[in-house]
């Protein structure tokens, strides 16, 4: 294997990559990049690996949820704060339930490009290059519009990093205070029945409080009542944007990519010879890998050879999407060949990108049904294999959108326009992340009482 650098991802296969046509401005805009600072920092990125190494091991869980794409269109103060607020919601529904410390990674601070299925987009006689995301180009059906531009890239970098500055200052300021646990809670959910149940929750959250401050232990004598820790990541796909963003720590010679904690390689982009696979095989980041129905056992052992060589508990999280009616098919043989080989992985399940379909109103969408049933089947699995179902990951947002049809708020298929915003994919609003909260809260208590009775 070739020693890696930085920009030794160059003599691969990089696929997804727009082609620039003024290369001295990709080139100007990438120095210009270099020269800025981090956005975040190598002790952080080790700090999640840390952390992750604790889900790797069944004492803890992952949360990951965000964006599907984030925009420039839409960067806003609250639309950033009601996502985080909704992320709290279930990191404190699946805490309570299972008695397991929920690590939170947001879609967020950097999600802003897309792999797409063809890189041109035809609407009557014209042809215009598809919609990679705001960092590359933009969305109106437009010649101008679409060309892609690396100056993006520096825009994507201020909002990266004002989105970052408002995160942290929700985390640590007080905003994620417990006591602060039922005005998380949005307006407009006052009509999902999950509400009245989160409500009642956040009552005994309350009673529990006020019992340890009786007993001397308050927000003030232990920080972890009044703050959090949050994390952010994004898929690693702009690689020139990612480049730019690396930077050697200073303490321990390693590097880090700094544009955020933890990114991930796609389902698109995994496969051997890959730029994308070369470039995250160097970084000290946590990284994660998208596993579908193309990947074989194999192929999957390699990669973790390739990418994890010293078998770091932490580093990688494998990040199941197969469709609800694949799962319970294609993921066993990839959990048996890592359980067999004793490579120390997280497995979380991705239950979005299997399960879009074109309604019937020409939207496309995700059937919260098929939703719930890939994430009861990715549970199913790893209890038939013996293995830890570890995390969860999604598409999600703070927003009362209508995108996904169903659950209990029960969106039908002709309400689907009613306020479709996403740029790209179809993401759960707040009330429909908050059912699938307390779904998953109820299989982790399952799996609780599994434990304990085997191991009794």
């Amino acid at each position: 294997m070739t020693q890696w650098q930085s920009d030794s991802w160059r003599k691969f296969e990089a696929r997804h990559i727009p082609e620039y046509r003024d290369v001295d401005a990709l080139a100007a805009a990438e120095s210009t990049l270099h020269s800025y600072p981090p956005l975040v920092f190598a002790g952080e990125a080790r700090n999640l690996q840390d952390d992750l190494a604790k889900v790797a091991e069944g004492k803890a869980f992952l949360l990951q949820g965000g964006d599907c794409a984030e925009s420039f269109a839409e960067f806003h103060p609250n639309n950033i704060r009601d996502t985080f607020r909704v992320i709290l919601q279930m990191a404190v529904v699946l805490t309570f339930a299972s008695k397991l410390p929920v690590v939170k990674l947001g879609r967020m601070a950097g999600q802003f490009a897309k792999p797409r299925s063809s890189p041109v987009e035809r609407k009557g006689e014209q042809e215009l290059p598809s919609y990679r995301g705001d960092i590359i180009n933009g969305i109106d059906f437009d010649a101008a519009k679409r060309e892609p531009d690396p100056d993006r890239m520096l825009r994507a970098y201020s909002q990266a990093a004002a989105t970052l500055n408002l995160l942290r200052a929700f985390a640590s300021g007080g905003y994620a205070n417990l006591r602060q646990v039922h005005g998380w809670t949005h307006d407009f959910m006052a009509r999902s029945p999950w509400a009245e149940k989160y409500g009642a929750m956040a009552d005994r959250i309350g009673e529990a409080l006020e019992f340890m401050e009786a007993c001397g232990i308050n927000p003030d004598t232990v920080p972890q009542l009044k703050a959090t820790q949050f994390y952010t990541s994004h898929e690693a796909l702009l690689l020139p944007y990612e480049q730019a963003m690396t930077r050697q720590d200073s303490l321990t010679g390693q590097w880090y990519d700094t544009s955020a904690h933890f990114l991930w390689i796609g389902d698109r982009t995994r496969f051997e010879g890959s730029a994308h696979v070369e470039f995250m095989r160097g970084i000290g980041n946590p990284i994660g890998m998208k596993c579908g129905p193309s990947l074989e056992p194999d192929a999957l052992l390699k990669m973790l050879d390739t990418l994890n060589p010293q078998r770091i508990p932490g580093r990688i999280t494998l990040i199941s999407r197969f469709g609800h009616d694949k799962v319970e098919k294609g993921l066993p043989p990839l959990v048996r060949a890592v359980k067999a080989e004793g490579h120390p992985v997280i497995w979380s399940c991705d239950p979005m990108h299997g399960n879009v379909i074109k309604s019937d109103s020409g939207y496309k969408t995700r059937p919260f049904e098929r939703i719930m049933a890939e994430v009861r089947g990715f549970f199913a699995v790893h209890r038939a294999e013996g293995t830890n179902a570890g995390g969860i990951h999604i598409e999600m947002t703070g927003q009362n959108v209508t995108e996904c049809t169903g659950g209990a708020v029960a969106i039908t298929d002709e309400a689907l326009g009613d306020r479709y915003h996403t740029h790209c994919d179809p993401r759960l609003n707040a009330a429909q992340s908050l059912e699938l909260a307390f779904t998953l809260a109820e299989m982790l208590n399952d799996e609780m009482h599994v434990r304990t009775r085997e191991a009794a």
